[in-house]
């Protein structure tokens, strides 16, 4: 067992500075604002930046975030975005806990990815061991690196990416494996530049007839094709097969466990039900 702890706007011409594209892009400041501070920064000699903070078209927030897109670090800010706090990795990146999920992204990097790999399988034990929210900020961190990321919610049972990310749940992965929809529902976020999320969809009667399909193989095979890194968030191991099913196809399984929440009982439970099936497993320590 290996134990982890844990719309577009075209640019100004005349606008040099590539702070001055990104906050165009993000629409932070529009084409008449930015002739303003470019006339203004020519005048005073300072920096794009700094003329759009000294008219006080921008906070020093905006800023920030146009510098982490210019780094390649993008986060968003939570009194700009509609997603849900949990979604740490998104709004604090620089805190102790993101940190705790960098170190868990290199270790799966070492262990799972560089084997080989695209896809994995994040669950846990039960219900409240925060698998989702694990699957969620590994997504977004993984994003951050600049790999094309895809989070798929293959929890059919009692979906949640949608509600952590505002997204509309009407047509998803359901969808896709009974053909009502295709892969056009798959959604770019925006604010997170390399990442794509695919919600489940309508619940079915039947979910684990349905994960079992070799519809969602060949979907799986598809998407390795154009993503570097495949996410999968499941159900529970212990509450039904589900889990098992999906890991089984990809491969290996991420078990979420939270301190003072997860006994060792469910969690030695839930790994051998995994290894019985030849399934690789990784389990990820979390402070909860």
């Amino acid at each position: 067992m290996n134990i982890i702890e844990t719309e577009n706007k075209a640019p100004l011409k005349t606008v040099s500075s590539s702070i001055g594209h990104l906050l165009l892009d993000m629409g932070k400041i529009t084409e008449k604002d930015a002739e303003r501070i470019l006339k203004f920064q020519k005048e005073k000699s300072m920096r794009f930046g700094e003329a759009a903070l000294a008219l006080g078209f921008v906070s020093i927030e905006d800023i920030n975030q146009a510098l982490s897109y210019q780094f390649d670090y993008p986060y968003i800010t939570p009194d700009k975005a509609s997603f849900n706090t949990g979604l740490i990795a998104a709004f604090d990146p620089f805190s102790k806990q993101v940190e705790s999920l960098r170190s868990l992204r290199t270790q799966l990097i070492l262990r799972w990815f560089e084997r080989g790999f695209k896809t994995i399988a994040v669950s846990s034990a039960r219900e409240a061991d925060g698998a989702s929210l694990l699957a969620s900020n590994l997504a977004v961190v993984f994003s951050q690196l600049g790999e094309r990321t895809l989070l798929i919610d293959a929890n059919l049972r009692d979906p949640s990416q949608h509600k952590l990310f505002k997204l509309n749940n009407h047509h998803g992965l359901s969808d896709i494996l009974v053909g009502r929809a295709s892969t056009d529902v798959v959604v770019r976020i925006p604010s997170l530049l390399n990442l794509s999320i695919l919600t489940a969809g309508a619940t079915p009667p039947n979910p684990q007839e349905l994960l079992n399909k070799d519809a969602l193989d060949d979907l799986l095979n598809s998407f390795a094709e154009h993503y570097d890194v495949i996410i999968i968030d499941t159900s529970p191991l212990l509450q039904s097969s589900d889990a098992q099913i999906v890991a089984k196809k990809v491969g290996g399984v991420l078990i979420s466990t939270l301190q003072n929440i997860t006994t060792l009982k469910d969690t030695q439970e839930a790994y051998e039900a995994c290894r019985s099936l030849g399934i690789d497993v990784q389990v990820a320590l979390n402070a909860g």
